[in-house]
């Protein structure tokens, strides 16, 4: 099993102080000296991550906002991984297509373990246009996605490339540096008739989509089971194979109640909006997953998802150096036989 986590930037982080301070403190100047808490604390708990079995890390990206530019971050960082993948959030629309290209490939070379792309077909229209972008709508939204990821992966495998497209137009196009063994893989997530279609046709995972009203783990179970079984016959028709990935909270504990309770009151600490029920509400769907507890009944439902076809965990925790220590040492380790979670696969 593979095991990743998230790069900790304002938009996909909670409880945590560094992350807050970094937010609060985002339009005012530095201290001589000092740099961001944001890549500070990001670079002390993604380097603990990567010595402790986690071996994916994905740098989320949200340009209207206060978070780090997510290339620029995963370029920073990712050198200095020894077992971690770099996976970078790419929005179709935003960044030409051949400069894309020549990016991933620049990180892929900077990196011992490689990076991939997670395609975000985007659904923020006022980022898109204030980024220079253009919000497309159902199947053109889609189209153009697939001529983008048609560049990248015409110029990773071949010496020039042309396409003379719907959305993008090139003519003798040719990248000098290639990747650095195969070309990145392609993630994304959708929950649209017409967005798992494009998955299935086009990447390589899907994060799986599960039902955010279960009411148990049983209901989370059964949706994953749907899900699977589902992209597996969507790819199929396209003569594909589709690997699956998932993205549940983990939190350690006596038991899950009292896991769950430690988790909200940490989050509540940091967090501008101190309100309990919506806080819960917007938490409970990823830990319905029901990995929150002792370590031996995490590990569990892990090889249930496991046998259920899922091959990556895609972690949301606490963002803290300790808690991804001890995740590595007592989930991750154990689970995958003691080895490093490279190693295991």
């Amino acid at each position: 099993m593979h095991f990743g986590l998230y790069a900790p930037i304002p938009m996909a982080t909670v409880g945590s102080p560094e992350i807050a301070h970094s937010h609060a403190n985002a339009q005012k100047p530095l201290p001589p000296k000092t740099r961001d808490l944001q890549f500070e604390h990001g670079l002390n708990l993604l380097m603990t991550a990567d010595a402790v079995g986690f071996d994916l890390c994905l740098f989320a990206e949200r340009h209207l906002g206060s978070d780090m530019h997510a290339w620029v971050l995963a370029g920073a960082m990712a050198s200095r991984f020894e077992n971690i993948r770099a996976l970078v959030a790419i929005h179709p629309g935003l960044l030409d297509p051949v400069l894309t290209a020549k990016m991933a490939v620049t990180v892929d070379r900077m990196c011992k373990s490689g990076m991939a792309l997670n395609v975000v077909n985007g659904w923020f229209d006022e980022e898109f246009k204030m980024f220079g972008g253009a919000m497309l709508q159902g199947d053109a939204r889609y189209a153009r996605a697939k001529e983008f990821i048609a560049i990248l992966q015409g110029l990773w495998r071949n010496e020039s490339f042309s396409l003379d497209g719907e959305f993008y137009k090139i003519d003798n196009a040719r990248l000098l540096l290639k990747p650095a063994s195969k070309p990145p893989e392609l993630y994304s997530v959708s929950a649209s008739d017409q967005g798992r279609d494009f998955v299935a046709e086009t990447c390589d995972w899907w994060f799986i989509n599960y039902p955010k009203d279960a009411e148990t783990t049983d209901d989370v179970l059964r949706a994953i089971e749907e899900g699977v079984a589902d992209m597996r016959r969507r790819a199929d028709s396209f003569g594909r194979k589709l690997r699956f990935a998932l993205n549940p909270f983990i939190a350690i504990g006596r038991d899950a109640d009292e896991a769950f309770e430690k988790t909200v009151a940490r989050v509540l600490e940091f967090d501008p909006e101190k309100d309990e029920r919506k806080l819960k509400r917007r938490m409970l769907p990823n830990m319905k997953a029901g990995c929150i507890g002792q370590p031996k009944d995490i590990q569990a439902q892990l090889g249930r998802f496991r046998d259920m076809g899922v091959e990556l965990i895609l972690c949301k925790f606490l963002p803290s150096v300790e808690n991804a220590r001890q995740i590595g040492k007592e989930i991750i380790q154990p689970f995958n036989g003691g080895k490093p979670a490279m190693a295991a696969q």
